[in-house]
């Protein structure tokens, strides 16, 4: 059965740092790209960034670049979302996404992309 389960949000002050897991299974995790997405309440679900299937592509949306870093260790079959300097407008329902991408080094930036979805965990930054 193929499974994503998100895990590491919580509640952070401004400036703090999080890290997101997104741990997969019940499929070949190698062959497929990974997004993290996010929504907060009232706004639309937005790309937060992507990797490659092989890693070696990332893309991040502009309000967190160079803030946070999307890595992923196929062999663990687990992706992570490194969240530094985060900020109050931060706050969301984090989810991580798997789409199965005939390229190596590409990832997709629509939702319409991806397959499979995890269930969510909660990003509060907050003082």
């Amino acid at each position: 059965q193929l499974q994503l389960v998100e895990s590491g949000g919580g509640l952070v002050q401004p400036g703090g740092s999080l890290r997101l897991s997104c741990a997969a299974s019940g499929f070949t995790f190698g062959y497929y790209a990974i997004g993290w997405f996010r929504q907060a309440p009232g706004k639309e679900r937005e790309e937060v960034s992507c990797i490659s299937p092989s890693g070696k592509k990332t893309n991040y949306t502009t309000s967190v670049e160079g803030r946070f870093t999307l890595s992923r260790d196929n062999a663990q079959n687990t992706a992570y979302l490194q969240m530094n300097s985060l900020k109050p407008e931060d706050t969301a329902v984090y989810y991580c996404a798997a789409g199965k991408i005939p390229v190596s080094h590409f990832c997709p930036q629509l939702p319409g992309h991806y397959n499979y979805w995890g269930q969510g965990t909660q990003v509060t930054v907050s003082s």
